[in-house]
């Protein structure tokens, strides 16, 4: 499958979504009701079995193969004081990863995943998003392109994260485009600012907001306008992902406003997808009601760097265990319900 080459092509892939594997996941419900326990004892942990077979389109879903995929970016919008940290940090943190000692690389090794992390032209910020868009039709294109091409073929679990100085600015810009709101209805603090950086990222998100306003009518339009080249990525990754039936889990607030624009563009864009946790970060628990969306978690992370995804994991990893490592209740001898 071609990465598009043109935003054009980028709303055609959007406009044609495979659906889900509806025996597959029948499959896995009859499968359910003949294990030892009473029927839906195990709650959430049987719809995720179900769910994982939907997308993967297997009646025994499995969990060999397990990718976590992480983009890194830079913000324009960094010089209006809106992050606690200076956008070389995000370069820095990419040699991190490199080296093994983010949390983020002992995560995947506790939870059997391979991580890949995909730095976006780190020396060429966005632009400032408060005086111009973010990114022309090209950069945006190039960024999704990037995501679009790091779905490996075969994968059975995709997580996707990011790292990037000052992208909950970015983000917190995007899901007020998509879903109503202003600043102060979705600015967090982020990577731990002050009152006036509270105010500050407000006042950008505000004046983006303005100044693109009949742009981001448009959720390509807006992604493009106020979001990032690593929340391109991440779109073009589930984008990816949902063409080569591959499930998803979406980090924390960052990740899913970054995929928030499948779900404007077709009414199911992200029923491939379930959002891993529920972040610390202000409008991450609003972003997920908007989107219809039930976290798997809630432990109060927000480091971003697909980490509460990489958690989740273990959770389907005991999903799956359960569904293919319990008896029936004929095999085990247990009489059934009456």
């Amino acid at each position: 499958m071609k990465a598009p080459r043109t935003l054009a092509d980028v709303r055609d892939l959007a406009r044609s979504l495979p659906g889900g594997d509806d025996r597959a996941a029948s499959a896995v419900a009859e499968r359910q009701s003949r294990l030892t326990k009473p029927p839906g004892s195990l709650g959430r942990l049987e719809e995720f079995v179900a769910w994982l077979a939907r997308w993967q389109g297997r009646p025994m879903p499995r969990l060999d193969s397990v990718h976590v995929l992480v983009f890194a970016g830079n913000h324009g919008v960094s010089v209006r004081g809106v992050s606690a940290f200076p956008a070389s940090v995000t370069a820095q943190m990419v040699a991190n990863f490199a080296a093994g000692g983010a949390a983020i690389c002992q995560l995947c090794a506790v939870a059997g995943a391979t991580l890949a992390v995909t730095p976006l032209r780190l020396d060429e910020p966005t632009e400032d998003m408060t005086v111009a868009s973010a990114m022309d039709e090209a950069a945006f294109v190039e960024a999704f392109a990037a995501g679009f091409a790091a779905v490996p073929d075969g994968a059975d679990l995709v997580c996707l994260g990011e790292m990037g100085i000052a992208n909950t600015t970015a983000a917190s810009a995007l899901a007020a485009a998509l879903f109503g709101g202003d600043g102060g209805d979705w600015a967090g603090r982020g990577t731990g600012i002050d009152d006036a950086g509270l105010a500050r990222k407000r006042a950008a998100i505000d004046a983006s907001l303005a100044l693109h306003a009949a742009m981001v009518r448009d959720p390509l339009g807006a992604a493009r306008a106020v979001g990032g080249r690593e929340l391109a990525a991440i779109l073009g990754a589930a984008l990816a992902a949902r063409h080569k039936r591959v499930p998803v889990l979406l980090d924390g607030f960052v990740s899913t406003a970054a995929a928030a624009p499948l779900a404007r563009l077709a009414a199911d864009g992200l029923a491939h997808t379930q959002v891993a946790h529920v972040s610390a970060e202000a409008g991450h628990r609003r972003l997920a009601a908007a989107l219809g969306a039930v976290p798997l978690l809630d432990l109060g992370m927000r480091l971003g760097e697909a980490s509460g995804a990489a958690v989740a994991v273990l959770v389907l990893r005991a999903a799956l265990a359960c569904h293919t490592g319990m008896a029936t209740f004929a095999e085990a001898g247990v009489d059934d319900r009456a």
